[in-house]
């Protein structure tokens, strides 16, 4: 079955993180992927964010090879690329050009800081585009450092998805009868945008400025993660009163009157030691066996290979095997046109004949364009 972007071609710029992971999205929902490698790019089979992709291998050094994307964009809905701002001027396929070519074309560039603004030129990773959205200040304990949450903020909640987001909202203006536009995405703007209910928060006088002292940043003693007596992890999340009860109720507190002030704040730190020192008494399983069929918001902090085989994960394929490869299934679900099982990473260049063929390019133009190395 078709999947719900079935006719949409996007054309990807090759390169790492945010921009794939967008691809990777647009790809999972039956959306032509056609990314353009370099020519002699290593494989990497073991790349999950460049799954159900074609790929064309071509050098944009040569002005046969600016040619050649500039054919491919033109026949496109889409483009994905994640150079820094006037790469892709200085290459001759900016959006002037490229939408200059094709009007209804939704041009999506990925970037840290933006297209504009006083740090748009300089280098920076998530950590640093996190840092001064402000993002990275909420996330640690109470007098610790800022603790960096992998790349899930920045590269991938705020910066790829942000960028697909964009891309489908561009496009659906173009299916009404509108024009093709540049999407600018920065994973400063989306980070902080990930962020909006502190904003709420703050403003009503329920968010201190600081980490690990509020409601749900690890500063409340039913809002948090504890050791148990094998060294792993439970989470727990009790905010509602009756999810509390159930948690005292299992932890062996419901008449502890100290655990009744459950939204002072004054009293978080000493009843969340009182419950590290319960559930460090036993060992991480036998607790989920406790709270199981109990509402109290309690769940194992698993690792990702316990995380692939848990009987809820199970059942729902949030997991799945593409060429022996663990990775996670595409999400979100659509009831009618859902998304197929991805197909593993190509070889880089592995569809150049093919997507040179389609476009109508003659096979001894393709045979020149080798031997002159503009292709791979």
């Amino acid at each position: 079955m078709p999947g719900a972007l079935d006719g949409i071609r996007i054309i990807e710029f090759a390169g790492i993180g945010p921009g794939p992971f967008a691809g990777m999205m647009l790809a999972d929902h039956g959306a032509e992927v056609i990314r353009i490698d370099r020519p002699g790019t290593p494989p990497a089979p073991h790349d999950v964010l460049s799954r159900s992709r074609r790929s064309i291998a071509i050098d944009l050094k040569q002005p046969a090879g600016v040619a050649l994307v500039r054919r491919l964009c033109a026949e496109a809905d889409g483009l994905i690329e994640g150079y820094r701002p006037g790469v892709m001027e200085r290459l001759r396929l900016g959006p002037d050009v490229l939408l200059g070519d094709n009007p209804k074309l939704v041009y999506g560039r990925m970037t840290g800081w933006g297209q504009s603004g006083p740090l748009a030129q300089a280098a920076g990773h998530d950590i640093n585009y996190i840092a001064i959205s402000g993002v990275l200040h909420t996330i640690g304990t109470a007098g610790g450092k800022p603790v960096p949450p992998v790349n899930y903020v920045g590269d991938f909640a705020g910066g790829g998805m942000m960028l697909a987001y964009g891309m489908l909202a561009a496009l659906l203006n173009v299916a009404r009868g509108g024009g093709g536009q540049v999407i600018d995405a920065a994973m400063t703007d989306g980070s902080a945008l990930i962020a909006a209910i502190l904003w709420r928060l703050k403003a009503e006088g329920r968010w201190a400025d600081r980490p690990g002292v509020n409601l749900i940043d690890g500063g409340a003693h039913f809002y948090d993660s504890y050791v148990c007596a094998d060294g792993r992890f439970v989470a727990v999340g009790a905010i509602e009163p009756q999810f509390y009860a159930e948690l005292r109720a299992v932890a062996g507190v419901a008449d502890d009157p100290a655990f009744d002030a459950q939204f002072d704040p004054r009293t978080w730190g000493a009843l969340k030691e009182k419950l590290a020192a319960i559930f460090a008494t036993r060992p991480r399983d036998e607790w989920v066996a406790a709270f199981a069929g109990r509402d109290a918001c309690f769940a194992p902090v698993l690792s990702l290979d316990e995380a692939a085989a848990h009987p809820h994960n199970v059942s729902r394929g949030t997991y799945l095997e593409v060429d022996g490869l663990r990775q996670p299934a595409p999400a979100p679900r659509l009831s009618t046109t859902p998304a197929a099982d991805p197909a593993a990473p190509v070889t880089p260049g592995a569809d150049t004949d093919a997507v040179l063929a389609a476009l109508g390019v003659a096979a001894d133009e393709v045979a020149a364009l080798r031997r002159d190395g503009t292709i791979g």
